[in-house]
């Protein structure tokens, strides 16, 4: 996805504080956090105004920084996300989840043994190859440790940004699929219903993270694309 928009736009990501390349010492993971690392990202890449894309988790601090800083978002394009986590939504069979999860990261997600981990990764690509999951597997492991895992796990849990919605400025788009095992679709519909002029697409699939081949891979690209008007 990330070589695919950089086809045609300059990319600039980074990893989220406590994994990937960045610190995994961190004192502080929380959710204001990560939006001030995203502000100190846009600061040191000296960026006026741009087009921001948040996945995941990161569609909740896309949003906030928008709202905070609205004459430097030209376009908001949101995947997978959600406003409200786990533990925000009010329904004690997510809570409960949310804490299986968090159980099995302490135990598992270290191990050479990546049985704890598969979870995971059937739930984020269920309809990945073998070879695919292999890969997130290891990708696990050796992207951020236990603690750090169980902390960044429960900082999303815990997001709520529910009333910044109606304050986005950016003109918007939502995409989510409709049978994503991670987040639920409806929670992308909240998204786009909450965003002023947002349009929400729907895509087939069931993985989190869409994989280049699957039927609704062109559609994503297409539907980003002409948002940015590339």
């Amino acid at each position: 996805m990330l070589q695919a928009i950089a086809t045609k736009h300059r990319l600039i990501r980074y990893d989220a504080r406590g994994n990937g390349l960045s610190d995994w010492e961190a004192s502080d993971i929380s959710f204001e956090a990560s939006v001030h690392d995203l502000e100190c990202v846009v600061e040191a890449a000296r960026l006026e105004q741009f087009p921001l894309f948040g996945i995941s988790q990161g569609c909740a601090i896309s949003i906030a920084y928008a709202v905070r800083h609205p004459e430097r978002v030209s376009r908001l394009v949101l995947y997978g996300g959600f406003a409200r986590g786990r533990r925000k939504r009010g329904l004690p069979k997510e809570i409960d989840q949310a804490d299986a999860l968090m159980t099995l990261m302490r135990e598992g997600w270290g191990q050479e043994n990546p049985a704890f981990r598969q979870i995971f990764t059937s739930l984020f690509i269920p309809g990945g190859t073998a070879e695919q999951m292999q890969w997130f597997n290891d990708l696990q492991r050796i992207t951020t440790s236990p603690e750090n895992a169980v902390r960044i796990r429960r900082s999303l849990d815990d997001i709520d940004v529910s009333d910044l919605l109606p304050r986005v400025a950016a003109p918007t788009l939502v995409l989510h699929c409709r049978n994503d095992a991670v987040q639920p679709f409806e929670e992308g519909r909240r998204l786009a219903v909450g965003i002023p002029g947002a349009r929400f697409v729907a895509l087939e699939g069931r993985n989190h993270l869409i994989l280049e081949g699957e039927p609704s891979w062109t559609r994503l690209l297409d539907e980003i694309s002409d948002f940015l008007g590339q």
